[in-house]
């Protein structure tokens, strides 16, 4: 192997192990405030965030950004200067993803972090500290929760779907009447971790997804088996000038396909 490729190769494994230890404290600091009323503002569109999401935000920056200087920063939580376009390699970070569910008192949210390279996740991990639960991956060596290897599961029967029921409509009659549409799940990355490790089927991902939101969950569901595409069948590309995305489809198998091709034909 040339010297290159063994020198990146190693530094995603560093960088994996970065990112583990910096979510793990991250998540530990969102704790403290799960369930006790952090003070909460509304950014642009209603969105909320809150004290825990700051908190967790600064740590993250400031271990990460101490650890790897000449990595680019990409951040809900940060205002983006565009600085990063000039890094090799950028932390593309939700210090809280799911911030509606986390002030809820919903255990089904995660610190997601992940590391990019020319617009494809090179490490990836969500912490999901109120359900002890840490999904982690690098590529070409396979998606883990908890350290155990973890995999999509084959389409049955009765198919469970996450996303929007106007997306799921959209599907053709033989697919719809195996479906059965999943609760709603407030962290998006979490839902993605749930198709990796085969809790459920596939998702639909409405238009207005950002980077932060998918870049550490779209590499544990392809190192999975599973795929994360947009309408035009193509994999979503990360820490670009615009980290905002339009619908995407994730899932795998036939079901995939059914779903990308849906979403292909249909104006959303």
């Amino acid at each position: 192997m040339p010297e290159a490729e063994r020198s990146g190769a190693s530094g995603a494994e560093d960088d994996l192990l970065l990112l583990l230890e910096a979510a793990r404290e991250a998540g530990e600091i969102a704790m403290r405030y799960f369930g006790k009323a952090p003070e909460v503002w509304m950014k642009a569109g209603q969105s909320p965030v809150s004290e825990a999401d700051y908190a967790a935000d600064t740590f993250l920056r400031e271990t990460l950004g101490a650890a790897r200087p000449d990595y680019g920063w990409l951040s809900e939580e940060t205002v983006d200067t565009g600085a990063r376009m000039t890094a090799r390699r950028t932390f593309v970070v939700d210090p809280i993803d799911g911030t509606r569910g986390f002030l809820e008192g919903n255990s089904a949210w995660c610190v997601s972090v992940a590391v990019v390279e020319s617009g494809r996740t090179i490490a990836g991990v969500l912490d999901c500290p109120a359900r002890g639960e840490i999904y982690s991956a690098l590529p070409g060596k396979g998606a883990h929760k908890n350290g155990v290897p973890i995999a999509v599961r084959e389409a049955g029967a009765d198919l469970e779907i996450g996303g929007p029921q106007r997306f799921v409509d959209l599907l053709a009659e033989e697919w719809r009447r195996r479906t059965r549409r999943m609760p709603h799940i407030p962290s998006l990355a979490y839902r993605l971790a749930m198709i990796a490790e085969g809790s459920i089927d596939a998702t639909f991902v409405k238009p207005n997804a950002h980077d932060w939101d998918i870049a550490a969950a779209d590499l544990i569901l392809s190192e999975a088996g599973g795929q994360l595409l947009d309408s035009h069948g193509g994999r979503p590309a990360y820490a670009g000038v615009v980290p905002r995305h339009g619908v995407l489809v994730g899932g795998s198998g036939e079901l995939l396909r059914a779903m990308a091709g849906a979403i292909a034909t249909a104006d959303c």
